[in-house]
Protein backbone atom coordinates (compact mmCIF):
# COMPACT_ATOMS: atom_id res chain seq x y z
CA UNK A 1 0.00 0.00 0.00
CA UNK A 2 1.37 3.44 -0.92
CA UNK A 3 1.72 6.20 1.63
CA UNK A 4 1.90 9.97 1.30
CA UNK A 5 3.67 10.87 4.51
CA UNK A 6 5.71 9.31 7.27
CA UNK A 7 3.38 8.29 10.12
CA UNK A 8 3.83 10.25 13.34
CA UNK A 9 2.47 8.25 16.26
CA UNK A 10 1.65 9.72 19.66
CA UNK A 11 3.16 7.13 22.01
CA UNK A 12 1.43 8.75 24.99
CA UNK A 13 -1.77 7.12 23.68
CA UNK A 14 -0.26 3.72 24.53
CA UNK A 15 -0.23 4.68 28.22
CA UNK A 16 -4.03 4.72 28.55
CA UNK A 17 -6.31 1.68 28.32
CA UNK A 18 -8.98 3.51 26.32
CA UNK A 19 -6.56 4.80 23.63
CA UNK A 20 -4.01 1.98 23.53
CA UNK A 21 -5.94 -0.24 21.04
CA UNK A 22 -6.11 2.62 18.54
CA UNK A 23 -2.40 3.33 19.03
CA UNK A 24 -1.54 -0.34 18.48
CA UNK A 25 -3.58 -0.40 15.27
CA UNK A 26 -1.78 2.71 13.99
CA UNK A 27 1.57 1.20 14.96
CA UNK A 28 0.72 -2.04 13.15
CA UNK A 29 -0.26 -0.12 10.05
CA UNK A 30 2.93 1.96 10.15
CA UNK A 31 5.09 -1.13 10.58
CA UNK A 32 3.44 -3.30 7.94
CA UNK A 33 2.35 -0.76 5.35
CA UNK A 34 5.06 1.91 5.57
CA UNK A 35 7.99 0.28 7.35
CA UNK A 36 9.08 3.22 9.46
CA UNK A 37 7.59 5.98 11.59
CA UNK A 38 8.22 8.83 13.96
CA UNK A 39 6.99 8.90 17.55
CA UNK A 40 6.06 11.95 19.57
CA UNK A 41 5.17 12.63 23.19
CA UNK A 42 7.80 10.15 24.37
CA UNK A 43 7.68 11.29 27.97
CA UNK A 44 11.25 12.53 27.79
CA UNK A 45 11.33 16.07 29.07
CA UNK A 46 11.99 18.75 26.43
CA UNK A 47 14.37 20.48 28.83
CA UNK A 48 16.49 17.32 29.07
CA UNK A 49 16.58 17.08 25.28
CA UNK A 50 17.75 20.70 25.09
CA UNK A 51 20.47 19.94 27.65
CA UNK A 52 21.57 16.90 25.61
CA UNK A 53 21.90 19.08 22.50
CA UNK A 54 23.77 21.82 24.39
CA UNK A 55 26.14 19.36 26.10
CA UNK A 56 26.81 17.54 22.83
CA UNK A 57 27.78 20.82 21.17
CA UNK A 58 29.86 21.80 24.20
CA UNK A 59 31.81 18.55 23.93
CA UNK A 60 32.91 19.36 20.39
CA UNK A 61 33.89 22.87 21.50
CA UNK A 62 36.39 21.46 24.03
CA UNK A 63 40.09 21.98 23.38
CA UNK A 64 41.50 19.20 21.20
CA UNK A 65 43.58 17.71 24.05
CA UNK A 66 40.45 17.31 26.19
CA UNK A 67 38.57 15.56 23.38
CA UNK A 68 41.54 13.25 22.80
CA UNK A 69 41.33 12.11 26.44
CA UNK A 70 38.13 10.26 25.52
CA UNK A 71 39.15 9.29 22.01
CA UNK A 72 37.55 6.02 20.97
CA UNK A 73 40.89 4.31 20.39
CA UNK A 74 41.45 4.55 24.16
CA UNK A 75 38.59 2.08 24.72
CA UNK A 76 38.65 -1.67 24.27
CA UNK A 77 35.42 -1.31 22.29
CA UNK A 78 37.17 0.77 19.60
CA UNK A 79 36.24 -0.46 16.12
CA UNK A 80 38.51 1.78 13.99
CA UNK A 81 36.02 4.58 13.36
CA UNK A 82 37.69 7.95 12.68
CA UNK A 83 34.78 10.42 12.77
CA UNK A 84 34.75 13.12 15.42
CA UNK A 85 32.33 11.50 17.82
CA UNK A 86 31.81 10.09 21.25
CA UNK A 87 29.98 6.85 21.99
CA UNK A 88 28.11 6.36 25.25
CA UNK A 89 26.05 3.48 26.57
CA UNK A 90 24.24 2.12 29.56
CA UNK A 91 26.80 1.17 32.22
CA UNK A 92 28.22 -2.34 32.43
CA UNK A 93 31.06 -3.83 34.48
CA UNK A 94 34.50 -4.21 32.93
CA UNK A 95 34.91 -7.47 31.04
CA UNK A 96 37.19 -10.02 32.69
CA UNK A 97 40.02 -11.89 30.99
CA UNK A 98 37.80 -14.99 30.77
CA UNK A 99 34.93 -13.19 29.03
CA UNK A 100 34.51 -13.55 25.26
CA UNK A 101 36.25 -10.82 23.23
CA UNK A 102 32.94 -9.30 22.15
CA UNK A 103 32.28 -8.34 25.79
CA UNK A 104 34.69 -5.47 25.12
CA UNK A 105 31.76 -3.82 23.37
CA UNK A 106 30.29 -3.44 26.85
CA UNK A 107 33.24 -1.33 27.99
CA UNK A 108 32.47 1.49 30.39
CA UNK A 109 31.98 4.98 29.07
CA UNK A 110 34.81 7.46 28.75
CA UNK A 111 33.57 10.77 30.13
CA UNK A 112 34.93 14.22 29.34
CA UNK A 113 36.77 15.97 32.16
CA UNK A 114 34.08 17.21 34.59
CA UNK A 115 36.19 20.31 35.27
CA UNK A 116 35.46 21.33 31.67
CA UNK A 117 31.95 19.88 31.24
CA UNK A 118 30.43 19.32 34.70
CA UNK A 119 26.90 18.66 33.39
CA UNK A 120 27.86 16.35 30.52
CA UNK A 121 27.83 13.06 32.41
CA UNK A 122 24.68 13.62 34.50
CA UNK A 123 22.81 14.92 31.46
CA UNK A 124 23.70 11.97 29.27
CA UNK A 125 23.26 9.37 32.02
CA UNK A 126 19.73 10.63 32.58
CA UNK A 127 19.00 10.75 28.85
CA UNK A 128 20.35 7.25 28.15
CA UNK A 129 18.38 5.86 31.07
CA UNK A 130 15.13 7.41 29.85
CA UNK A 131 15.76 6.43 26.23
CA UNK A 132 16.52 2.86 27.34
CA UNK A 133 13.17 2.66 29.11
CA UNK A 134 11.43 4.10 26.05
CA UNK A 135 13.16 1.61 23.76
CA UNK A 136 12.18 -1.38 25.90
CA UNK A 137 8.60 -0.13 26.15
CA UNK A 138 8.41 0.48 22.40
CA UNK A 139 9.70 -3.03 21.66
CA UNK A 140 6.84 -4.43 23.78
CA UNK A 141 4.36 -2.23 21.93
CA UNK A 142 5.63 -3.54 18.59
CA UNK A 143 4.99 -7.09 19.79
CA UNK A 144 1.47 -6.18 20.89
CA UNK A 145 0.79 -4.38 17.59
CA UNK A 146 1.68 -7.62 15.80
CA UNK A 147 -0.74 -9.59 17.97
CA UNK A 148 1.98 -11.12 20.15
CA UNK A 149 2.40 -11.00 23.93
CA UNK A 150 4.30 -7.89 25.12
CA UNK A 151 7.24 -10.09 26.14
CA UNK A 152 7.48 -11.90 22.77
CA UNK A 153 10.83 -10.31 21.87
CA UNK A 154 12.34 -10.40 25.35
CA UNK A 155 14.23 -13.62 24.67
CA UNK A 156 16.23 -11.83 21.98
CA UNK A 157 17.65 -9.29 24.44
CA UNK A 158 19.93 -9.68 27.43
CA UNK A 159 18.19 -8.85 30.71
CA UNK A 160 20.80 -6.10 31.22
CA UNK A 161 20.92 -5.12 27.56
CA UNK A 162 23.21 -2.35 26.45
CA UNK A 163 21.76 0.77 24.88
CA UNK A 164 24.16 2.85 22.78
CA UNK A 165 24.19 6.55 21.96
CA UNK A 166 26.53 8.16 19.46
CA UNK A 167 27.18 11.90 19.40
CA UNK A 168 28.68 12.92 16.08
CA UNK A 169 29.93 16.28 14.85
CA UNK A 170 29.27 16.84 11.19
CA UNK A 171 30.98 19.75 9.46
CA UNK A 172 28.91 22.76 8.52
CA UNK A 173 28.19 22.33 4.82
CA UNK A 174 29.22 25.93 4.14
CA UNK A 175 32.66 25.23 5.62
CA UNK A 176 33.44 22.59 2.98
CA UNK A 177 34.97 23.39 -0.40
CA UNK A 178 32.30 23.60 -3.12
CA UNK A 179 33.48 20.35 -4.77
CA UNK A 180 32.91 18.44 -1.50
CA UNK A 181 29.36 19.66 -0.88
CA UNK A 182 26.57 17.23 -1.52
CA UNK A 183 22.93 17.06 -0.59
CA UNK A 184 23.21 13.29 -0.34
CA UNK A 185 24.10 11.61 2.93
Amino acid sequence: MAFNSIPILDISLARHANTKPSFLQSLRSALLEVGFLYIKNTGIDDELIEHVIAQGKAFFDLPEDKKLEVQMKNAASFLADRREQIDLSTPHPLPTASDPLYYNLLSPNQWPDPDHLPMFRPTFESYISQMSTLSTTFTSLIAEALGLPPTAFSRFFDPDQQHKLKIVKYPDLSSLPANQRSQQG
